[in-house]
């Protein structure tokens, strides 16, 4: 999971983690790392402190009934992070299903307890943390960098210029206070306490908080209420962990599960055709995708890598790349 000169790095680290099956990874998947990757460099830089942006491919997700093989999904993990500062976290691949977050985000904390855990996750999961198993004490072991994934297109549609365009321009965009403030109530009620306004809060220990909390309520004894600013670090389980910080940037969502059922689509489609047509359509999905063109729409979404790779294996039932 990590080399050995990482554990012997005096300085903490931070460690950030996208989960998820990636069954395919796709270039959203990547985008989203690559966000939270150079948004905390230049801190990580100024704190003089390593930087690790891993992926963190499950073995199953609990609300899946099944997945593509786990040696499959890193083939296509590694060639999709190559030439890239992402990494590659296989704690949950190999075990047996289902792996709960809430365990792999234990065992993270066990291994580097001083270092600054990041999970990152969309406001589309976030939301429904209170139906996670023990989703609600994330918290207690890891902060959360979460992304306002709301809107989603189909990859059909146009999709390789309004994704780019969207990830582009929501660099300069400036969340109005009104929008900030809707997607803080869309985390559960327990977990609104630990929004923080800036990604910086998820490096600075908690202790320097819980200090300036016990000066502000010296000076406030009749103040009890969990909720107020002046209690909301004091209850933060280590120096590291706890805070939540909404990334009100918006990124435009696209599933694996589109992915999947757009190969499904030409997979059906090709199978209508007679044995010779099919080999000679199957060499257009082929050119699209090595030539990066607007025929294949999977060709904005896929690496070329991975996307050969799929055919190369015959994944996700693609009888057209037989």
């Amino acid at each position: 999971m990590s080399n050995n000169s990482q554990e012997k790095t005096t300085a903490p680290a931070i460690r950030a983690y996208l989960g998820g099956s990636f069954d395919p990874v796709h270039h959203g998947h990547l985008e989203v790392a690559l966000h939270v990757y150079q948004d905390l460099l230049p801190l990580a830089k100024q704190q003089n402190r390593p930087l690790h942006v891993f992926l963190l491919p499950n073995a199953r997700s609990p609300f899946k009934t099944q997945s593509t093989d786990p040696a499959h999904r890193l083939a296509m993990l590694q060639l999709a992070t190559k030439d890239t500062p992402i990494q590659i976290n296989e704690l949950e691949l190999w075990q047996a299903p289902p792996v709960y977050t809430i365990d792999s985000v234990r065992t993270l904390r066990q291994q580097y307890p001083n270092d600054c855990l990041i999970f990152i996750m969309g406001m589309d999961s976030a939301r429904s943390l209170d139906k996670w198993k023990d989703g609600l004490h994330l918290t207690d072991h890891v902060n959360l960098w979460v992304f306002n994934r709301q809107s989603s297109i189909n990859v059909n549609d146009g999709i390789s210029e309004k994704f780019s365009d969207s990830l582009i321009s929501s660099k300069k965009k400036i969340a109005s206070v009104q929008d900030v403030n809707f997607l803080k109530t869309l985390l559960p009620l327990s977990l609104q306490p630990h929004i923080t306004d800036s990604p910086i809060e998820l490096l600075i220990p908690s202790t320097q908080h819980s200090t300036d909390s016990s000066n502000s309520n010296s000076t406030n004894p009749n103040n009890t209420d969990p909720t107020s600013p002046d209690l909301k670090s004091t209850d933060l389980k280590n120096a590291n962990q706890g805070r939540i910080y909404i990334d009100s940037r918006p990124i435009i969502a696209v599933s694996s599960t589109q992915i999947r059922e757009q190969l499904q689509k030409l997979d059906d489609q090709t199978n209508k055709m007679p044995v010779a047509q099919r080999q000679i359509a199957s060499i257009a999905p082929i050119n699209d995708i090595m030539s990066n063109t607007e025929s294949n729409p999977l060709a904005k979404w896929l690496n070329p890598a991975v996307y050969h790779y799929i055919i190369a294996h015959q994944l996700y039932s693609a009888a057209q790349f037989r």
